[in-house]
């Protein structure tokens, strides 16, 4: 019998999908007697500033487990760094338990690294098997050291608890693994083969959160686009793919927003667009990852589109969904990126216009096909290009934002600001961040009287100031779907 005063704490490091997977460990836990220390689960962004682990890392926080990330190689380093903070305070504490797991350890070499220059964590688990969370910690708190990571998953495992992290927005996996296999890029390794999950419980799954108070779905795949490739149809025969599941999840009541990521552009097809823009819930905002504005390139990364393909589906999908926010993915110092490569790539970003845009410096991930190219490009060449692109991508962001100066935008409420509680945040329908100061006894509260809005309501905000990452405006009341009245 588990002691019901055990606290434990789960890090988060890279992706969504790991914030998902924290999820469903945190729940895990909580199911054998662990209660969550210090409130949510935390993420990468805490474990970057040391708020997770280190010094900072209660002495009396009965267990701590990483999900780590092996994409890049920052957030590998991160992760390696966190670990080893951990063994002054195992040293502190022997009875701790320190659990690592996720990506990095489904690397041979990296398990090779903690089994033997870490004897201090006691236990290590991949991607495939954390529904054996329970078991694993059992063997734990015996006292043995437990290393038990499967090459592949045996099946979908549905039904596991989860300690979400917001009680008025959700991640929604739809699948699992990847099948593409870009060559600079880990995740078909270890992640493993794409798995769809039936679509009858993804959708019941959703229902149960909208039940909860859950107002935001995000569906959540490596690539959300080929979602039902695999799956045998239904009992009406019917072949589910990823614009029947949106349409689907679209008729679920309580759910007034929905998100999807990441979507492949080689697989964004016209019907998707279609659906996106009848469904009245899907939010216009779309992740499309460009990578390299150059098509040579592209073909190495086995991409399988072309920079015009890329840009006619962004066409397509302003068209058809005017004011679409598109954000997007792109890497710098590929191996043999020429200087005219680059030039490809900033002309792309010119005309695309993104939104927003995450940049990446290649890193080579052992056991992909670029890690072995030829050509490998020099690091000061690679800082010099990320830092072009950046002041190029920030510029275009900026000029974008500035376009909603004295527009009102409907924002769903995440709370108070970080930096200033006096000061809500929020963010709107296509994905951008919103501060402002609710008035007091104003429209900007959930019953007119002045009572601050929860997370997960709507509000509508002017924008006043449109900074290159985040609008800072005023309130102009609340939307009459959050109970606003004549």
């Amino acid at each position: 019998m588990h002691v019901q005063h055990k606290k434990a704490k789960v890090v988060a490091f890279g992706c969504q999908m790991n914030e998902r997977d924290a999820e469903t460990i945190s729940g895990l836990l909580e199911q054998i007697g662990y209660r969550r220390a210090g409130g949510d689960q935390d993420t990468d962004a805490g474990a970057r500033t040391g708020a997770n682990t280190g010094a900072n890392t209660d002495i009396d926080v009965d267990a701590v487990i990483f999900v780590t990330c092996c994409v890049r190689e920052n957030a590998e380093n991160r992760a390696i760094g966190n670990l080893g903070d951990m063994k002054r305070l195992k040293a502190q504490r022997p009875g701790m338990i320190i659990g690592i797991c996720g990506c990095m350890v489904q690397q041979e070499h990296v398990r090779d690294l903690v089994e033997h220059r870490m004897p201090w964590v006691d236990l290590v688990f991949g991607t495939h098997n954390i529904h054996r969370l329970p078991e694993l910690m059992a063997r734990v708190e015996a006292g043995e050291r437990v290393i038990e990571v499967w090459d592949e998953a045996h099946e979908v495992v549905e039904g596991l608890p989860a300690s979400r992290a917001f009680r008025h927005k959700a991640f929604v996996n739809i699948t699992y693994g990847c099948n593409n296999f870009c060559t600079y890029c880990i995740v078909p390794y270890v992640r493993g083969r794409e798995r769809s999950r039936r679509h009858d419980d993804i959708l019941a799954e959703v229902r149960e959160l909208a039940m909860s108070g859950c107002r935001e779905v995000t569906l959540l795949g490596q690539n959300v686009n080929s979602y039902g490739r695999g799956l045998p149809p239904d009992s009406d025969g019917r072949v589910w793919g990823f614009a029947d599941l949106v349409r689907a999840v679209n008729t679920v009541d309580g759910i007034v927003r929905i998100r999807f990521t990441t979507s492949h552009p080689r697989d964004f097809t016209d019907e998707m667009i279609e659906a996106a823009a009848s469904c009245n819930k899907v939010c216009e905002h779309f992740h499309l990852p460009l990578q390299a504005g150059s098509d040579r390139v592209l073909r190495m990364m086995n991409r399988g589109y072309t920079v015009q393909r890329y840009l006619d589906l962004v066409g397509r999908i302003r068209q058809a969904i005017p004011g679409a926010s598109i954000t997007t993915d792109i890497m710098v110092g590929f191996p043999g990126e020429t200087e005219s490569d680059f030039q490809a790539t900033l002309d792309a970003v010119r005309e695309a216009r993104f939104d927003a845009a995450f940049t990446f410096i290649y890193s080579p991930r052992e056991g992909t096909r670029a890690a072995s190219m030829p050509d490998q490009v020099p690091e000061d060449v690679k800082h010099d290009r990320i830092y072009r692109l950046i002041e190029l991508v920030n510029a275009t962001a900026e000029d974008v934002n500035e376009s909603l100066r004295g527009r009102v935008v409907e924002v769903m409420v995440d709370g108070p600001s970080e930096r200033d509680p006096s000061i809500l945040a929020g963010r709107t329908r296509s994905n951008k961040m919103v501060h402002w100061r609710p008035v007091p006894g104003g429209l900007d509260s959930a019953d007119g009287q002045g009572g601050v809005l929860a997370p997960g309501q709507l509000a509508m905000v002017r924008v006043l100031e449109p900074r290159t990452w985040t609008l800072h405006g005023e309130d102009a009341g609340v939307p009459r779907e959050a109970g606003q009245v004549d």
